[in-house]
């Protein structure tokens, strides 16, 4: 089994979970990437923080901030606690994460980034692509910086 076998194996798991996120619980884009970098990362999140990422898909539709971006930041604080850097230290990281989300996908915007815009008869969950490629990206892109 080659590495790259073991990163297509991650990548089919990431796609699963987000496929059952989207389809089974109907979670939102930073529910999602909560959750599968908690369970990449072997991390536990308490059910508040799920609580609190429920308006962050775009700032509750209204198409600001990707929600992808926001649940990959708070996954960040968490586990920067977890790891006992400095504030400071998770304040740099996650400035580095929204620029290299920016370089990567071109924007940060919800209102940029959603497939094919928003129209008032959008099927569901027009995202799960573009999330299981932003959850793979920040898992790579945190192992590579922790």
């Amino acid at each position: 089994m080659s590495v790259n076998d073991g990163y297509n194996g991650i990548k089919i798991q990431i796609s699963e979970w987000v496929h059952d996120h989207y389809w089974e619980n109907n979670d939102n884009c930073a529910t999602t990437m909560i959750s599968c970098l908690a369970k990449l990362f072997g991390i536990e999140i308490h059910e508040q923080v799920f609580a609190a990422s429920l308006g962050m898909h775009g700032a509750g539709g209204y198409r600001g901030q990707c929600g992808l971006v926001e649940g990959g930041l708070l996954f960040i604080g968490i586990y920067g606690i977890k790891k006992k850097m400095t504030r400071e230290k998770i304040v740099i990281i996650c400035r580095n994460y929204a620029k290299a989300f920016e370089a990567n996908f071109s924007s940060i915007s919800c209102y940029d980034l959603r497939p094919e815009g928003f129209k008032a008869d959008d099927p569901p969950h027009p995202c799960e692509g573009m999330t299981t490629e932003t959850v793979w990206f920040s898992y790579q892109w945190l192992l590579n910086l922790l």
